[in-house]
Order: C-alpha cells, then sequence, then structure tokens
C-alpha cells in the first residue's frame, strides 16, 4: 500500500534518517594518521548498504516528500563528508574531492531551480556509477587490508572524477536540449518548492 506522499513516519525515511546520525561516527572513526579502520570500514559498508535499503523501501511504498530532500542529503554527508575527512589526514588529494564537490553542488542546485518549476532530474546510469567508484574509492582508503594500495583507491577516485564530470556535461547538454527534466508526479510537488528540493543520488 502506497503511503501519503506528506507522511514523515515511514520506513524508507527512518533508514535515510539512520544514515545521516550514523555518518558522524563513521566519520570519526576515520583515523587521523591516515592507517585503516576496521570499524570504520564496517560502518561504512553498512551505510552504503542501506542506501539501497531505503530506495527499495521508497519504491515498495511510495516516495515522500521528505524522503525526497532527506536521501540525496544523507548521500551528500557520507561520501562528501568522508573525502574531506581523508583529504584532512592526506589520504586523497584536494584536487579530485573539490571537482566532485564542485559538480554535485551545481547540479544541486540546478534540481532545486527545476524543483521550483514542478520538474525533476533523474539520476544517470553514469551518475549512478559515479556514485558507486566513490563508494569503493574511500571504501578501499579505510580498509586495513587495502589502505597501502594507493593505486587501486587512488584509480577509482580519478575514475568518479571522470563520470562526475561526464554526467555532469550530460545534464547540462540536456538540459539545453529540453530532455534532462520530466514532469514531478503531482504527489510529490511540496506547496513551498524552498522547503522540497527534488534530487537523486548525485
Amino acid at each position: 500500500m502506497s503511503v501519503d506522499p506528506s507522511a514523515i513516519k515511514t520506513w524508507a525515511n527512518l533508514v535515510t534518517v539512520a544514515r545521516v546520525i550514523l555518518s558522524l561516527p563513521m566519520l570519526v572513526l576515520i583515523p587521523d594518521d591516515g592507517a585503516g579502520s576496521w570499524g570504520a570500514f564496517a560502518l561504512w559498508f553498512a551505510l552504503c548498504f542501506s542506501d539501497g535499503v531505503d530506495g527499495y523501501l521508497a519504491r515498495r511504498h511510495g516516495a515522500t516528500n521528505l524522503g525526497a530532500f532527506l536521501d540525496p542529503l544523507a548521500d551528500k554527508i557520507l561520501v562528501l563528508g568522508a573525502m574531506f575527512m581523508l583529504v584532512a589526514n592526506d589520504t586523497f588529494w584536494l584536487v579530485p574531492v573539490a571537482i566532485i564537490t564542485g559538480r554535485e553542488l551545481l547540479i544541486s542546485l540546478y534540481r532545486t531551480f527545476v524543483a521550483s518549476k514542478g520538474v525533476s532530474v533523474p539520476a544517470s546510469k553514469v551518475a549512478k556509477w559515479k556514485t558507486f567508484l566513490q563508494q569503493l574509492a574511500v571504501g578501499f582508503a579505510i580498509a586495513p587490508l587495502t589502505v597501502d594500495v594507493v593505486w587501486l583507491w587512488n584509480g577509482l577516485l580519478w575514475m568518479s572524477v571522470a563520470l562526475a564530470l561526464i554526467s555532469g556535461g550530460q545534464y547540462f547538454y540536456r538540459a539545453r536540449h529540453g530532455t534532462a527534466e520530466q514532469p514531478l508526479p503531482e504527489s510529490i510537488v511540496a506547496p513551498n518548492p524552498d522547503t522540497n528540493p527534488v534530487a537523486d543520488t548525485f
């Protein structure tokens, strides 16, 4: 049975809120000295897996306005937060992380703008692969067994940068040609667009 789009207490929203809350201790568990941490890795794996869980629940029971706002926010807190922690301990280089952050900000602003007009910008397949590579890069960079395999997680990080630029370019190309935007179902368009920025996974 589909839930009311204005509902707050749903299983999908509960999982998303849990992801936001648990992101903070996961970031704290990342060692300052650049060494690996099984605790951080285990929590990272669980949080990345839970991203698919809340997506499944939302598709099964219906999306909500709160979920449309919280889910992409949780993704950004988790992925970008972990990346900047790895920059702070000199594991990741700042340049690729800055490129990824700039891309996410631009796409988020674009999605918020078009959401105010009642349209959405679905995540492309390239963007989904980009997110997956980012999750792998962080995971390998904090796992004790692979933290010293620099070429592995660094290569994945730069591959995700390439896909971030490609997918970002796709969004703006399609926007210029009017093929990126789709009408939002009336059930998930909030009365005040400033409180309901519609986004998708990166």
